[in-house]
């Protein structure tokens, strides 16, 4: 049975959180300020918080930046914030996710499953497998479902396997541009995001069954992409 840690100060949004989880057959752990969360999470050891940014006292971001010296527990962030930049400056902070207040239930509750079975994963497999394509990232090559010949398969340049590596051993989680960036280019350089744009449009070409309307390789807008394995 997981553990999730509740961290907001307003209670109607604590006691509905608190109430869905234990109905899901989650325990539970509640804390209204953010000292409050970091002795919760030290004392308990969730296995996954979920954040309110809003918080008296000490931030969100300062909770984030506390928990990530020491765990690397799934933390998704509940927020009413709803700029770009604050959604990013949390996930270069290390959340795993970022949800907007209101939100609906059911969805948060997919997104809780997604990033506990993250935390627990199996065994990285070279392989990886959805319903139009398949790669295979020992030797960087790609099978159609449609099955076209071999001579016939997409092939990806060397930075597009770099940019599809990275978001398909990520699956389902938002990956900020800012992150991909530094892990394909590494450059102290600051790199153009359209750059990303038109790698993605590139791929998107290759290996979504329609580039316009991409079922896997999805865009947030303003903030990074997200892999979908079994399409969106």
């Amino acid at each position: 049975m997981s553990r999730i840690l509740v961290v907001d100060d307003e209670a109607p949004i604590r006691r509905a959180l608190i109430a869905n989880l234990k109905a899901r057959d989650y325990d539970v752990d509640a804390a209204e300020s953010g000292e409050e969360a970091l002795h919760l999470a030290a004392a308990r050891h969730p296995d996954l918080v979920l954040l309110d940014l809003g918080l008296p006292k000490m931030d969100g971001l300062e909770v984030i930046a506390g928990l990530r010296g020491w765990s690397q527990v799934p933390i998704i962030v509940l927020s009413a914030r709803e700029q770009e930049n604050e959604k990013v400056a949390a996930l270069d902070a290390g959340a795993d996710d970022y949800v907007t207040k209101p939100f609906g239930m059911d969805e948060l509750m997919a997104r809780l499953r997604v990033a506990l079975r993250r935390a627990s994963p199996e065994p990285e497999s070279r392989i990886v497998t959805t319903p139009d394509f398949t790669l295979d990232l020992g030797d960087r090559s790609v099978s159609l479902a449609n099955e076209k010949l071999p001579s016939e398969a997409p092939r990806l340049t060397p930075t597009e396997w770099s940019i599809v590596e990275f978001l398909v051993r990520h699956p389902g989680r938002l990956v900020t541009q800012r992150q991909l960036l530094q892990h394909i280019w590494n450059s102290p350089v600051e790199i153009d995001t359209n750059l990303l744009r038109v790698h993605l449009t590139h791929i998107r070409r290759k290996l979504e069954p329609e580039p316009t309307r991409p079922r896997y390789f999805i865009t947030e807008p303003r903030m990074g992409y997200r892999f979908m394995p079994t399409g969106s």
